[in-house]
């Protein structure tokens, strides 16, 4: 089968495995869900969604962050790496929020990577979990290897290889291909102990010839 012909099996077979996927972040509003894509880095969603537990009950707006001292916002998320880095950005988005988009999140691609801390994973994330908007493939490490090992890119770079992506996936399934991939990475296909055996795409994975 062609590469367009696989990446619809891919889809087909991960969907039935994993129905109804999401992001595996908590969130209830689009400015908590670009706030725990930030801090989820480098860290597992699980410390993550520790962490948004009780920072979104403090912080719901823009101007609540913008407002907190750098201090304080750094020791209410110190469990995350490189969290003072990281309330830096959320500081620094939360001051462009309120500049130039009245405080609320915006719903295009090209706005989106205006913001500090936001690159286009973040975006695609946000515009489809939040918004239903296909704009692109959000290319974490999970996608990154596991498209590679299944013969859909042979690129290196997530910006090339969203490209490579979408160049074979119908639009419709861009956001759903992202999180299927991530699943089946944490689940089955992991870096260090791929279990091939149970891999729902076992028999169309070059990898698990080898």
């Amino acid at each position: 089968m062609d590469k367009k012909e696989k990446v619809l099996e891919i889809i087909k077979r991960l969907d039935k495995r994993y129905p109804n996927v999401k992001t595996a972040l908590n969130f209830k509003s689009a400015l908590d869900l670009v706030v725990a894509t930030i801090l989820s880095a480098q860290t597992t969603d699980i410390n993550v969604n520790k962490v948004t537990e009780n920072l979104f009950k403090k912080y719901q707006t823009a101007d609540d962050y913008a407002n907190v001292s750098l201090t304080e916002l750094e020791n209410d998320i110190k469990s995350i790496n490189f969290y003072k880095n990281k309330a830096k950005y959320i500081k620094n988005l939360a001051k462009k929020l309120i500049e130039k988009f009245n405080g609320e999140v915006p719903k295009t691609m090209n706005e989106l990577v205006t913001l500090p801390g936001v690159g286009r994973k973040t975006a695609n994330i946000v515009l489809w979990n939040v918004f239903g908007i296909n704009e692109g493939i959000a290319v974490d490490t999970h996608v990154k290897r596991i498209s590679k090992l299944l013969g859909l890119t042979e690129n290196t770079d997530p910006d090339k290889i969203e490209q490579d992506l979408m160049e074979i996936t119908p639009r419709e399934h861009w956001g759903k291909l992202s999180h299927l991939l991530i699943m089946l990475g944490r689940e089955i296909c992991k870096a260090k102990a791929p279990n091939h055996k149970i891999c729902p795409l076992n028999d169309i994975c070059p990898s698990s010839k080898t």
